[in-house]
């Protein structure tokens, strides 16, 4: 039987692209509080472009990762923040921990720890420094 889509092509999941306003505000949201690391960067002077792709120090090889798009001119940071299309998840082990220290950071909490559902697992969602959603997500 044949699959569907793209499903015969071995896909994987590479990375999410967000688009930034500040590319140091963001990696010291993202690295500094959240603890991925910068794995590589692609600038593109003649465009004013800096592409920067974060992951996690002990995540495997091919692991999902989260690419920054800086444009210094460029609106789509608003553009997405006003369309609000979705969030990033990170699982985490003591949620309440977290999320407090977070907001002792200044981190803006749109959501404090607590199930979707009855009995479901716990989130939160925190906001990074351009107004994107971070779904942070208990994982003891």
């Amino acid at each position: 039987m044949n699959e569907p889509g793209i499903g015969a092509h071995a896909p994987q999941l590479l990375h999410a692209m967000i688009r930034v306003g500040d590319l140091e505000r963001a990696l010291g949201f993202y690295c500094g509080l959240l603890g991925l690391r910068e794995l590589r960067r692609i600038a593109v002077p003649e465009q004013g472009l800096t592409l920067v792709f974060l992951g996690y120090p002990d995540a495997p090889p091919g692991a999902m990762q989260i690419e920054l798009w800086h444009e210094p001119a460029d609106h789509g940071a608003q553009a997405a923040r006003e369309a609000h299309g979705g969030h990033v998840g990170i699982g985490v082990r003591r949620l309440q921990d977290c999320v407090a220290q977070l907001a002792a950071q200044g981190v803006p909490v749109r959501r404090p720890p607590g199930p979707m559902r009855p009995g479901g697992r716990l989130i939160a969602l925190v906001e990074d420094p351009d107004g994107h959603e971070v779904e942070l997500l208990a994982t003891d």
